[in-house]
């Protein structure tokens, strides 16, 4: 999928401004923070200059202000905390979401040439990043600038020429840090890469983890999880301490600008220009001054680091472009297959093939393995895309529908039935609203109601993760009801009874060929005489 490298640039910008009410909100407290900070510089040159004039009164008078102006920044402290906590969990909830539509927005194809664990490293491990290198920054970034602000203010009350240093301390420190974007973005990306492939290197070694304890093969679980651990931290590791490398370098800078400022104010003071109090607080503010200028350098770093993941967001979710739009109708007439070729990296699978699959009819495709059966099936959903001669639904090409749309009429039973870690009636609802008849129908069509009755939960009964507490038949007889219960025109199966025994086999096949509604389109490897003559077609499908 081409990457829209302006949209992924403004990413960031996208959220903030997206978010700007909540993110107004957590900015306020900073203000306040940052004001009463650089106020309490000012009263600690008041304060000084009453001991240097020995006057008792007007030093209570100033520490009792300085005392009043602290308490109060701790109050306003904790409301920063909780706005800016808000805000970012609804900017970390709306990248998440944008990752989901972008997956959405993907065919079969694109959506499977990368492991899921790598998918999973973007929901966790890119958005936790996302948090590190953009939100936090720029809550910080905000604290420095208006620390700029309110530093450079308050010099131009002592003297016109301490505010223009100040503004040129701030060209310079702004300048530098572009020298080293290019970099950190780099090194941004390398992290973003290496994690993905960390984590989908850490799920398959789990999810092989009882045949490596079979095997005696604990080691290589072992030295798995370090290598998959290096590979985590070292990209992370560099990052880190380039980006420290360059604060160093930033810093120096910093500290040169810094002490140019404070030469100034001792210039100044002693000349009889500024208060002699100035010393003390007028340090302070271009300490701040210059301590925020460096932050927001090196920050503005770490804005550059965070790009590669916002540049994996391509789709907003809400656009538009993930919905399925108008969607195939029910079949009316016939599905037709002309002259279909299809090959799989050179090598051919289907060739010339044109076949025809009536209203209602009920169909076997048999024949070797490798002949193309399953291919064909996925060929109808929309999967393959790129594929010779054409697919054509009442007549109209299956290339103008989408995916998504062709499977609003059909729906797919495959050997290895996936089940989600919830209760059996969710995996046939999916969440959707149906009637008990409707229910109690499909359980009964997919020889299903017979396993209920032995579970003490019935239908509230968890399948587990993948569906691990049901076994082979029963997933596959929930995935039948689920397809039954949608009521989708037609249903392709593939060896989707296989893990029956031969008696729930039957009343499964036998309950699906009396639907005449239901255009069936079944793969078998071998059919007897007597299942073939149930059928209204079996096609025998040769190797290309």
């Amino acid at each position: 999928m081409k990457i829209n490298r302006k949209s992924a640039r403004m990413g960031m910008t996208h959220y903030l401004k997206r978010f700007w009410a909540a993110n107004f909100l957590a900015i306020l407290p900073t203000l306040a923070v940052c004001a009463l900070q650089t106020g309490t510089s000012l009263v600690m040159i008041q304060t000084f200059q009453s001991i240097i004039e020995r006057d008792l009164r007007g030093f209570a008078f100033w520490i009792a202000v300085m005392m009043g102006a602290w308490f109060l920044l701790l109050g306003i402290n904790s409301l920063q905390d909780f706005f800016q906590g808000r805000a970012v969990r609804a900017m970390n909830n709306a990248v998440r979401r944008d990752m989901a539509a972008t997956l959405l927005g993907k065919n079969h194809g694109e959506f499977h040439a990368l492991d899921t664990g790598e998918y999973l490293s973007w929901f966790t491990n890119d958005v936790n990043q996302i948090e590190n290198l953009a939100w936090s920054p720029f809550y910080q970034c905000v604290d420095s600038a208006a620390t700029v602000v309110f530093s450079a203010a308050a010099l131009l009350t002592l003297h016109w020429s301490l505010l223009g240093a100040a503004l040129a301390t701030t060209v310079v420190m702004l300048l530098v840090p572009r020298l080293f974007n290019k970099r950190m973005e780099a090194l941004g990306g390398d992290c973003a890469r290496e994690q993905a492939a960390a984590t989908s290197r850490l799920k398959d070694l789990l999810a092989g983890y009882d045949v490596l304890r079979s095997f005696g093969r604990e080691q290589r679980f072992r030295q798995g999880a370090d290598a998959a651990s290096d590979q985590i931290e070292g990209p992370k590791f560099r990052l880190t301490y380039v980006k420290g490398f360059v604060g160093a370098g930033i810093g120096c800078v910093n500290i040169l600008c810094q002490m140019l400022v404070n030469v100034l104010i001792g210039i100044l003071s002693i000349r009889g220009v500024i208060l002699q109090g100035s010393l003390m607080g007028g340090g302070n503010l271009c300490g701040s001054l210059s301590n925020a200028l460096g932050s927001m350098a090196q920050l503005l770093l770490s804005f550059s680091s965070s790009r590669p993941y916002f540049e994996k967001i391509t789709v907003r979710a809400g656009d538009g472009r993930t919905g399925t739009g108008g969607g195939l109708e029910r079949l009316s007439s016939a599905v037709t297959v002309e002259n279909l070729s299809f090959q799989y990296g050179g090598r051919p699978i289907l060739r010339d093939l044109s076949l025809q699959f009536k209203r209602g009819g009920k169909y076997a495709l048999t024949g070797p393995s490798g002949c193309g059966k399953s291919t064909l099936l996925k060929l109808l959903l929309g999967w393959l895309p790129d594929y010779g001669g054409a697919i054509r639904f009442d007549g109209r090409d299956a290339k103008s529908f989408t995916p998504e749309q062709l499977q609003r009429q059909m729906s797919y039973i495959e050997q290895n039935v996936f089940l989600f870690n919830s209760t059996i009636r969710d995996n046939i609802t999916l969440g959707g609203s149906f009637t008990d008849a409707q229910l109690e129908q499909a359980l009964r069509d997919s020889a299903l109601a017979g396993d209920l009755a032995s579970m003490p939960d019935g239908l509230d009964t968890l399948a587990g993760e993948e569906g691990g507490n049901l076994s082979g038949g029963q997933k596959q007889r929930v995935a039948i009801a689920r397809a039954l219960i949608h009521d989708r025109s037609i249903l392709l199966v593939d060896e989707g009874t296989s893990a029956l025994d031969q008696k729930n086999a039957d009343i499964v096949e036998k309950s699906l060929l009396a639907n005449r509604q239901l255009t069936l389109i079944l793969v078998s490897h071998h059919l007897s005489p007597e299942r073939k003559a149930q059928f209204t077609q079996v096609y025998e499908l040769q190797p290309a």
